[in-house]
């Protein structure tokens, strides 16, 4: 293995911007906007400004399992954010979310008081109790329970995205340190999800709750072999109940929606890059948009 130098911190941190990586272009010691534009607005009382990120695929996938339950008044228009060109940084993002990450939340159900929501697990509680606690238990044990293991994702996923998947698969360099690290911790959440999915159909019983709605996406994927291309180097098939779990929750079609919304990578056909009507998921997936994209160039016959 080659020899590297010591890294000793200065007295005083500087920020460099050229040593960020691939995200060296968006990653910066201050908040705010660094541009005017405005954000679009829809027809539908909710409007989403997203990516189909894991946090993002939380949202998406209650909105859907939302209108499934037959809640019309879910019904959302889902606005791309592409943050890798910097666009969470507009005026008109940074009015709805301070911290200029997605997913954010404009409910305008009375246009005249419009209420913003930002952080992922707020906006699934948000949205919850909205709709007479849907996904939520309402009282109790099963509610705390429920809301126990949603927080345990907002503290945990960031060892699993920022620490292990940053430095596994995005960072500059690979160095041996961080990736085991966060590598065991990441193989510690598994278990504590893998024992609790032992007895347990969904995280807090029987019921499929805000809490697989959060975990799944970052856990769920992950053992699916979806993210970081670290399914291998993590052994996650030893996760097998947790495998179980996700290929369970995978199978619902709402679900399966949600995943599509606001995602720009992998298959074009469940790419649905802009989500405005329930009808898009059968018309507006990239691959038809490409297709027809494609067809009107093509010399007419």
């Amino acid at each position: 293995m080659p020899e590297t130098t010591p890294y000793t911190p200065p007295s005083i941190w500087q920020w460099n911007k050229e040593n960020g990586g691939q995200f060296a272009s968006i990653n910066r010691p201050i908040a705010g906007a660094t541009h005017d534009k405005e954000l679009p607005v829809g027809r539908h009382p909710l409007q989403l400004y997203s990516l189909g990120t894991p946090n993002g695929v939380k949202v998406t996938v209650m909105l859907e399992e939302l209108l499934a339950l037959g809640h019309g008044g879910a019904e959302y228009d889902a606005w791309l954010i592409r943050i890798n060109e910097g666009e969470q940084f507009g005026s008109g993002f940074v009015s709805v979310n301070p911290n200029s990450k997605i997913p954010a939340l404009l409910d305008r159900t009375d246009s005249a008081n419009p209420v913003r929501v930002f952080e992922s697990g707020a906006i699934l509680m948000y949205l919850a109790e909205k709709f007479g606690n849907a996904f939520l238990p309402s009282s109790g044990a099963a509610r705390a329970e429920c809301l126990s293991w949603l927080f345990w994702q907002m503290g945990s996923a960031p060892f699993l995205g920022g620490g292990f998947g940053h430095f596994y698969a995005y960072a500059p360099e690979k160095y041996e340190y961080p990736i085991n690290r966060y590598a065991m911790e990441v193989k510690r959440q598994l278990d504590v999800l893998n024992q609790r999915l032992a007895d347990n159909e969904f995280l807090i019983g029987s019921e499929y709750t805000v809490a697989d709605i959060a975990i799944w996406p970052w856990y769920g994927l992950l053992v699916k072999g979806q993210a970081y291309n670290a399914g291998e180097f993590l052994q996650v098939h030893e996760y097998t109940h947790v495998v179980r779990w996700a290929e369970q929750v995978a199978r619902r079609p709402a679900v399966q929606r949600g995943r599509k919304v606001n995602r720009v990578n992998g298959d074009l056909a469940n790419q649905l890059r802009e989500r405005h009507d329930a009808s898009d998921f059968e018309s507006k997936t990239q691959d038809k948009i490409e297709a027809a994209a494609a067809a009107s160039l093509s010399p007419a016959q």
